[in-house]
C-alpha cells in the first residue's frame, strides 16, 4: 500500500459549480505547458500543494523561493482550479491520484474535470476528439464542437479519472490530441490549450506567448523531472 496523497490549501476556496484541470504529464509536456499557459493567460493564483511520502523529497526554486513540484493553482473569479505538476508520476500511482482528485473535486462541488492524453504522431494532425464520463459530461463536449471517440484506449490518470468518474457519476472529458512525444511541441500545446478554453468560459490562452515560452518551459519540466529521479545525483 503506497502513502496517502495529502492536499494542502493555503486559501479559502469557492469552486461549486467550477472547474479542474489535470495538468500531470502524460506523454510529453504538452499537457504541462497547455495548463501553465492557462494558469499565466488567465491570472491563476497558488492556492494548495499535493504532497505524499512517496514523492521525491524535492524542492523546485522559482524565482529564488521555494516550490512544491505538484501544486494547485485557482482562478477565484472563472471558479476554475488546476492541478500542475512537474513529477512524472510512477504508473502505480496513477489510481490514487485520480481518486484523490475525484475525492477532491466531489468535496469542493466542482461540475467539471477537464483532464488529456496525446496520441503520438509522427504526422502533424489538427484533429482533437474527446471523451466523458457520463451522458452529461459527453453534451458539454459536442456543446463546445469537440469529436468524440467511438473507439480506442486512455491509460494512465485520464483513464482512471473517466472509469472512476462513470461510477460515482463526476462529469469528467479527456481531450485526446495528436503529439510528436518529442521535443517542445508548439502545435499540440497550443491544440490542447484551445481546446480546454472552449469547454471552460472565460478561460483563455495566449497561443503567441505559448509558442515563444513552450521550448523554456519544457527544458524547465525536463530538468525538473529529471531532478526528481535522480535526487541521488544533486549531492554528488
Amino acid at each position: 500500500m503506497y502513502p496517502k496523497i495529502r492536499i494542502k490549501e493555503i486559501k479559502p476556496l469557492n469552486l461549486e459549480g467550477g472547474y479542474l484541470i489535470d495538468g500531470f504529464p502524460s506523454m510529453g509536456f504538452s499537457s504541462v505547458i497547455a495548463t501553465e499557459s492557462i494558469i499565466h493567460t488567465s491570472q491563476f493564483k497558488l492556492a494548495g500543494v499535493i504532497d505524499s511520502d512517496i514523492f521525491p523529497p524535492i524542492s523546485l526554486i522559482k524565482d529564488g523561493k521555494p516550490n512544491f513540484p505538484t501544486r494547485i493553482f485557482v482562478n477565484d473569479e472563472l471558479k476554475v482550479a488546476a492541478f500542475l505538476s512537474h513529477l512524472a508520476m510512477e504508473e502505480s500511482l496513477h489510481r490514487n491520484i485520480a481518486k484523490k482528485m475525484l475525492e477532491w473535486a466531489k468535496n469542493k462541488k466542482i461540475s467539471l474535470i477537464i483532464s488529456s492524453v496525446a496520441i503520438k504522431s509522427s504526422v502533424p494532425k489538427e484533429e482533437i476528439f474527446a471523451v466523458g464520463s457520463t451522458e452529461n459530461a459527453t453534451k458539454k463536449l459536442k456543446d463546445a464542437g469537440l469529436k468524440v471517440l467511438e473507439f480506442g484506449t486512455i491509460p494512465g490518470i485520464p483513464g482512471m479519472l473517466l472509469n472512476e468518474g462513470s461510477l460515482s457519476q463526476q462529469d469528467v472529458i479527456v481531450i485526446l490530441f495528436h503529439s510528436e512525444g518529442t521535443g517542445p511541441d508548439f502545435r499540440s500545446s497550443a491544440q490542447l490549450c484551445m481546446a480546454i478554453t472552449q469547454l471552460i468560459p472565460g478561460a483563455s490562452c495566449n497561443i503567441p506567448a505559448l509558442q515563444a515560452e513552450a521550448e523554456k518551459v519544457e527544458k524547465v519540466i525536463k530538468k525538473d523531472v529529471e531532478e526528481a529521479k535522480h535526487l541521488d545525483s544533486m549531492y554528488r
